[in-house]
C-alpha cells in the first residue's frame, strides 16, 4: 500500500481528479459492499482529496 500512495502522491492535480472520477464509478459498478465501500473511502484514505479541485 505504502507504494501505491507514492505513486498517487506523484500524479497531477488533472490526473488526481481523473483518478477520483474513476474510482467513484468503479464503486457504483462494484456488487460486493466490502469493495464498494473501499473505492468509496479510497480518495479520502490515500489524501487525494486534499489538493483535489
Amino acid at each position: 500500500m505504502e507504494g501505491v500512495a507514492h505513486l498517487v502522491s506523484k500524479l497531477s492535480s488533472g490526473q488526481r481528479n481523473e483518478w477520483i472520477e474513476l474510482l467513484g464509478t468503479m464503486a457504483e459498478a462494484e456488487s460486493d459492499p466490502a469493495r464498494r465501500e473501499f473505492l468509496h473511502g479510497y480518495p479520502e484514505g490515500f489524501g487525494l482529496l486534499d489538493d483535489a479541485v
